[in-house]
């Protein structure tokens, strides 16, 4: 595990999952360098074999307080590096700590609006989100608009919670929402993380505001979207309700 020098400025840190994503973290953390001056950025890298590690090291050599790196032994999926990042976020002190793609499906514009809403002090966690007003996808399919619209429409049917667009990964939240979900209880990942997370903030009774975004399908790399990560959503988010009523989601420290 690298983890690059002790930081001064521990406000806001965005975590980036990656596998496999040289050319996009290449593109992406210069321009979060430059665009988001007071944020850090910790990636979590599966062991990409194209060597997506090396190139995060190198920007580390030129941005040693604001890029940090977690090299894991193997594609362990993305809920678990999104909860090794959040982890290691609260162990360092952060305040706010954000999460998004690194293919460009999340733009910095987008991010820097998630960023204002989260620190005027009105929300617990931020969402970006395809489906309020103002928010769109570019360059998507049919068949993934219609995938995306009825998970969505699904997930608010069996957890009455009212977010328009529960599956998305971009996301900011306050430390005190992350202190307080049993990060350890959340079992998910791909789509049913995403769902979980947002789920177990609602349950203890955050408040979760919606920020509208124009999320673009990726350029560079392949998707990890698969069947197996939809299906894990389609049966996982019944499970949500049993694990709330069986008070799993409760927390003692807030």
């Amino acid at each position: 595990m690298s983890t690059g020098n002790d930081q001064n400025n521990k406000e806001l840190l965005i975590v980036i999952p990656t596998y496999n994503e040289r050319e996009n973290i290449s593109g992406l953390l210069p321009e979060l360098m430059e665009r988001v001056p007071d944020a850090h950025v910790l990636v979590v890298d599966d062991n990409s074999p194209d060597g997506t590690a090396q190139v995060v090291k190198e920007f580390q050599t030129k941005y040693p307080q604001r890029v940090f790196l977690i090299e894991r032994e193997g594609k362990l999926g993305l809920g678990t590096a999104y909860i090794t990042g959040f982890k290691w976020a609260l162990n360092q002190g952060y305040e706010f700590i954000g999460e998004m793609d690194a293919d460009f499906s999340h733009r910095i514009e987008d991010l820097l609006n998630l960023i204002d809403t989260i620190k005027n002090g009105n929300a617990d966690v931020v969402v970006g989100s395809r489906y309020v007003k103002g928010g769109k996808t570019v360059n998507w399919t049919m068949d993934r608009k219609i995938l995306s619209r009825g998970a969505s429409l699904y997930v608010r049917f069996w957890t009455c919670m009212p977010i328009k667009d529960p599956t998305a990964g971009f996301v900011i939240y306050k430390r005190k929402v992350l202190e307080t979900i049993p990060l350890d209880k959340i079992s998910f990942s791909g789509y049913a993380f995403q769902i979980e997370m947002k789920f177990a903030a609602w349950v203890q009774g955050y408040k979760i505001v919606e920020v509208p975004i124009t999320f673009v399908d990726r350029i560079e790399g392949s998707s990890k979207m698969n069947k197996k990560i939809v299906f894990e959503a389609i049966k996982g988010v019944p499970l949500l309700v049993w694990k709330r009523l069986k008070g799993i989601y409760s927390s003692t420290n807030r």
